[in-house]
């Protein structure tokens, strides 16, 4: 039996190769990885040793060989391929491992073409396609965390072809994988990112319990180990529907730094936040804002939840809770609650991963788009287009308006008041309508909108919306601006004395 090795991550390949050699494997190995397992006592033989070839042009080949590609794919089932075999005198190869050259590591760590042309793998992408299209009778290793299962299996004599069909399949995701990431580097070096292929690779984090509804089933996906790294489930199981309310609590959440933001999610769409003193106090004034939308909501905590806001969460019937942390008090309050899911990221603040890239299914394909977000100095070099000038309270709340607006369903209009979000209206047909909408909420939880600031994510097109505003009691506006009636605007503001802001930029989030 032969196996050959030839790998750029060499974590585990020494121990992987001495118990291959002990249960009777002949070792075939190339450069670094051949002179590592020879300096470790293991009877290797070097590749061109196989090919009768030394390495050539600087490495760029060395294993696309007969001999190599030869044994490894000719059928053993089939007589003519073994007599073709013998005749030729190419030696069967058993196992395949192989990791390719780290061009991720490569495009992260330079800009130099020439050395990330260099770190494009040829014979080891080859040689795993080889390996993987015969895998009834050659097993193909890709990943390191692999090696304990295939000596496990090698060793108990499971090395059936069912065993292999799954390596097979894991091995094809593998170059599929790699052959993406080099595609899309490529047209984002020489066309802007946006080529006439565009190639979305994730890996599986977890199986969801299901779709969005029961009959339709459900994964998550992630790129970079993002949410193996960043995402526990503490109680409870995270279903389709969860994550796509925590993504958008968590965003909203982690927008404001270290602030003890506190977001509350219904469907998606923010029903409560603020920012107070405390996370306990951020909590309380969030869940003002809209506490019949909250009951079953998700709630996003920038920060650690203690077991003083625990115990109030669960004064009311909430879904999920993700925190940056929980301390092992908060999950005891909820012991008794079969229904709550608990998730946290084990960190100080919440995390997110600021993909570069936002895309969206449509019906036949999907839309692909640069990622959209407000820029930390957007707020505040807002032009001012008003006579008078937002105060220091004032601007930190208009702040707070706009970034939520800008992080929720269009149409849009959001009020905040001392911190802490007293309105919203989302998702309408008309920019009106969602501020009529805010308001009538706002009046139905009894709060005082008078004195809030005012945000929108795109620009009012006429005076009506200030207008509504001032009646009820606005005293700031934050919009983009844009509108052939802007000077409209600007006038009804001054009328009413109101400060206004034009952040010149569109937010829309559809």
């Amino acid at each position: 039996m032969r196996a050959l090795i030839s790998v750029s991550d060499k974590n585990g390949v020494v121990e992987f190769a001495t118990k291959l050699e002990a249960l009777g494997y002949e070792i075939v190995s190339t450069g670094g990885t051949y002179k590592l397992l020879k300096e470790k006592g293991i009877k290797a033989l070097e590749i061109s040793e196989v090919t009768k070839f030394p390495e050539m042009f600087d490495g760029r080949v060395k294993t696309l060989n007969p001999l190599i590609h030869g044994g490894i794919l000719h059928r053993r089932d089939l007589q003519e391929h073994v007599q073709m075999a013998k005749e030729h005198g190419i030696e069967g190869i058993d196992l395949v491992c192989v990791n390719l050259y780290p061009f991720k590591a490569t495009i992260e760590k330079t800009d130099d073409f020439d050395e990330i042309i260099e770190n494009i793998d040829i014979g080891g992408p080859a040689m795993v396609r080889s390996a993987a299209k015969n895998f009834n009778d050659v097993l193909i290793v890709t990943d390191v965390s692999d090696y304990t299962r295939v000596l496990d299996a090698l060793e108990q004599g499971k090395n059936d072809a069912a065993f292999r069909r799954d390596f097979m399949i894991k091995a094809y995701e593998h170059t599929a994988a790699y052959d993406s990431m080099i595609a899309n580097y490529m047209n984002k070096r020489f066309n802007s990112g946006f080529g006439a292929k565009q190639f979305i690779v994730g890996e599986k984090a977890f199986d969801t319990r299901y779709g969005e509804n029961p009959h339709q089933k459900g994964a998550l996906y992630e790129f970079d180990n993002f949410f193996t790294n960043h995402f526990k489930a503490l109680k409870g199981e995270a279903s389709f529907n969860n994550m796509t309310d925590i993504n958008g609590a968590m965003k909203i959440a982690a927008a404001f730094g270290d602030d003890p933001a506190v977001c509350i999610i219904k469907h998606a769409n923010a029903c409560g936040f603020a920012i107070k003193e405390n996370l306990y106090d951020s909590y309380i004034e969030a869940l003002k804002c809209d506490p019949i939308s909250a009951f079953g909501g998700v709630v996003a905590i920038n920060g650690t939840l203690d077991e003083k806001l625990a115990a109030k969460i669960n004064e009311i019937f909430t879904e999920v809770i993700i925190a940056a942390s929980v301390t092992p008090a908060a999950l005891k309050v909820f012991e008794s609650k079969k229904r709550i899911k608990i998730f946290t990221q084990e960190s100080e603040h919440l995390v997110l991963s600021h993909d570069a890239y936002d895309f969206k299914h449509i019906d036949g394909g999907f839309v692909y788009q640069e990622s959209d977000a407000v820029k930390k100095d957007e707020v505040q070099n807002a032009k001012c287009m008003s006579q008078k000038e937002a105060t220091e309270s004032e601007k930190k709340d208009l702040e707070i308006a706009y970034k939520v607006a800008s992080l929720t369903k269009s149409n849009c209009v959001v009020y905040v008041k001392n911190g802490a979000m007293v309105a919203i209206g989302m998702g309408m047909t008309s920019r009106v309508d969602a501020a009529k909408c805010a308001l009538a909420k706002a009046k139905e939880s009894g709060l005082d909108v008078s004195g809030a600031a005012l945000a929108s994510e795109a620009f009012f097109p006429f005076r009506d919306s200030i207008d509504a505003a001032s009646e009820a009691g606005v005293t700031a506006v934050i919009e983009p601006g844009g509108s052939i009636r802007d000077e409209e605007i600007i006038e009804a503001a001054n009328e009413y004395g109101m400060s206004l802001y034009f952040s010149q930029v569109r937010h829309f989030l559809h």
